[in-house]
């Protein structure tokens, strides 16, 4: 097994051959060579021996296991534990309660098979997910759209409540369906660079051809002055990105649209990723008291994830990855 002696051990694999040799080949008394390599007798005749029975291999450390366990969990409840990880995608926790078992040793037993954590395997068919990333930015392009309700004057009902919320919301607008006020909605159009995580978003109308053709050309004209050329755009199947006018508007750029594959929205998974971030950090972080509020606040967002914010994925904000983000080499 691979030598991990700890910072405060005396010997290490070479000074224990060491020892051994002098006792075994040179004759040395054994206290003579604990004194010499500042040890124990017991450890020096302990390596001498082995040396003496197995030779220089056995100067590694040997694993701390047990030979027996005789109170190890039986292999068929931990085939149980396994079968119900893959079957039904349960937590240690659950899998405790209906094997009535304790929820430490289910860890266990999880850890010891190997087993993804939840976090890290597909909902649809419970196997490990796939990460990618691609090697050189722009070589792939997330594209997406987030639809967000606008908020009412005065604050929704996450800020004031439900029954205040509605009173403000028929305070807002006159517009009526089915006899309820209705405000409409935001829809946050995104480009994030696969390599970098660099994001461009835009907060519009609607999600129509013309709208996402039109802020297409924008994002592209967004990369291009920091340095990067767009190669390939991912996108699902929405009506938008379907569009002749789309198509064309990305063969004219000499750029590859793909689509990801139809009820499959982990494909395209980092814009998915940033939207999450989004709302979290951003649309839902706070009670805003109207739409104009959270949307002066957006900008100042976004800037603060390009330059400023740790992205775990990249170990830092994904302006470290860009190298002309400022644009002072341009």
């Amino acid at each position: 097994m691979p030598h991990t002696t700890h910072a405060n051990a005396r010997l290490t694999p070479a000074g224990r051959l060491a020892l051994a040799r002098c006792v075994v080949e040179d004759g040395w008394p054994l206290r003579r060579a604990a004194e010499r390599f500042q040890t124990s007798v017991a450890t020096a005749q302990r390596w001498a021996s082995r040396y003496r029975t197995h030779g220089a291999a056995a100067m590694g450390d040997r694993s701390s296991r047990p030979h027996r366990s005789p109170r190890r969990t039986p292999a068929r409840r931990e085939r149980r534990v396994v079968k119900l990880r893959l079957i039904k995608r349960w937590g240690p926790a659950r899998i405790a309660g209906h094997l009535h078992m304790e929820a430490s040793t289910v860890h266990r037993i999880l850890t010891r098979y190997r087993m993804p954590r939840l976090s890290c395997t597909d909902r649809a068919t419970g196997l490990a997910v796939r990460r990618y990333e691609r090697a050189r930015p722009g070589e792939l392009v997330h594209v997406d759209v987030k639809k967000l309700g606008n908020i009412p004057d005065g604050g929704g009902h996450r800020a004031v409540g439900r029954y205040a919320g509605v009173r403000n919301k028929q305070a807002t607008t006159a517009a009526r369906k089915h006899g309820s006020p209705v405000i409409g909605h935001g829809y946050l159009h995104t480009a994030i660079d696969d390599r970098t995580r660099l994001a461009y978003t835009e907060i519009l109308t609607d999600e129509k051809k013309e709208t996402a053709t039109a802020f297409w050309a924008r994002a592209g004209a967004y990369f291009a002055s920091v340095g990067i050329a767009v190669e390939r755009v991912l996108t699902d199947n929405g009506s938008c990105y379907k569009s002749r006018m789309w198509r064309e508007a990305l063969a004219r750029a000499q750029i590859t649209h793909k689509r990801t594959r139809p009820y499959r929205p982990q494909t395209n998974g980092k814009v998915e990723r940033f939207h999450r971030t989004l709302a979290e950090e951003w649309a839902y972080a706070r009670p805003y008291r109207s739409e104009a509020e959270r949307r002066e606040a957006f900008p100042g967002w976004l800037h603060h994830y390009n330059h400023h914010r740790f992205h775990t994925a990249i170990g830092g904000p994904p302006a470290t990855r860009v190298p002309n983000l400022s644009g002072q080499y341009s």
